[in-house]
C-alpha cells in the first residue's frame, strides 16, 4: 500500500520503519516545514495518511487531507473538545474517513476490553470508588492523556454512579503539583504525572474501605503504538467512515 506520513517526529520515523518492513511505500512525508506538500500528486496518491502531530495541528491536518481525498489514521489527542462534532459530520455525512485512537497498541486494546468488562462488574459494588492515574514523558502537551480520557469514558458508560470525568492532580517533572484530588463523587478523577521519557502508564483503581483492585497497562516503548498505527492504516485502506480500535479488534 501507499502511505503518507503527517508528522515526522520519533513516532513518525518509527511508523515509517515498520511500514517499510511490512512492504508498504511511503509516498509523502509532511512536517512543519513543508505543509504545502498536502497539495501534491504524491500526497494524493496515498491510500492512507498516518497523522501523529499536536492537539493544535491535528484537526487542520484532517481537513487538508480530506480536501485531497485521502483517508487518515490519527493518534493525535486533545482536539476532540472543539472539533469532534465536525469530524463526525465529515465522516458520517460527507464521505471522508478517519480512523482515530488515543492509543494504538494491541496491549492497550486488550486492556480497554478488560476495563469495560471490569467496570460492568463493579457497577454492582458501589462501595468501590474508581480513579485513574496516567504517567507520560515530559514532552507530552495534553493532560490528562487522551488514552486516560478514553478509559474514563468507558468506565463512566458502565457505572451508574459516575456521570463523567474530571481532571485531578498534575505532577510536573520538577515535582510541582497542581489541581486537586477533591472532586465531586459523581465524577471519575484522572490524575496525571509527567516524568522522564515514560511512553505511557495507565492505572485504573477501585478502592474501598476493605480492599483495592487495580489494573495497569505499562508501555515499554513506542514500537507497539507504531505497529498498531500501521495495522490500522492497512484496515482503513479498505474501510470507510469514522473508525476506531473497536472496528479493528473485536474483543
Amino acid at each position: 500500500m501507499k502511505f503518507a506520513l503527517i508528522g515526522y517526529g520519533k513516532m513518525g520515523r518509527m511508523i515509517e520503519s515498520i511500514a517499510r518492513e511490512r512492504g508498504h511505500e511511503i509516498v509523502a512525508i509532511i512536517d512543519v516545514d513543508n505543509p504545502q506538500d498536502f497539495d501534491t500528486d504524491a500526497f494524493r496518491s496515498a491510500d492512507v495518511a498516518i497523522e501523529f502531530t499536536s492537539p493544535a495541528a491535528a484537526y487542520g491536518n484532517y481537513l487538508k487531507a480530506f480536501a485531497q481525498g485521502v483517508k487518515v489514521v490519527s493518534g493525535s489527542t486533545g482536539w476532540r473538545t472543539e472539533h469532534e462534532d465536525d469530524v463526525r459530520r465529515l465522516c458520517t455525512q460527507e464521505g471522508h474517513t478517519l480512523f482515530w485512537a488515543s492509543n494504538f497498541s494491541l496491549g492497550m486494546a486488550i486492556f480497554a476490553a478488560v476495563n469495560k468488562y471490569l467496570a460492568r462488574i463493579m457497577n454492582r459494588f458501589p462501595a468501590y470508588d474508581v480513579s485513574i492515574e496516567e504517567t507520560h514523558h515530559i514532552h507530552k502537551l495534553d493532560a490528562p492523556s487522551g488514552t486516560a480520557i478514553t478509559l474514563a469514558e468507558q468506565v463512566c458508560a458502565a457505572l451508574d454512579r459516575k456521570t463523567g470525568w474530571a481532571s485531578g492532580t498534575l505532577v510536573q517533572p520538577d515535582g510541582t503539583v497542581s489541581g486537586t484530588k477533591q472532586t465531586p463523587g459523581e465524577l471519575l478523577r484522572i490524575d496525571a504525572v509527567r516524568r522522564g521519557e515514560v511512553p505511557g502508564i495507565h492505572t485504573i483503581t477501585y478502592d474501598s474501605e476493605a480492599d483495592c483492585i487495580s489494573i495497569t497497562h505499562d508501555a515499554h516503548n513506542r514500537k507497539g503504538f507504531a505497529l498498531g498505527a500501521v495495522l490500522a492504516a492497512e484496515f482503513t485502506a479498505t474501510h470507510s467512515g469514522l473508525l476506531t480500535m473497536d472496528d479493528l479488534f473485536d474483543f
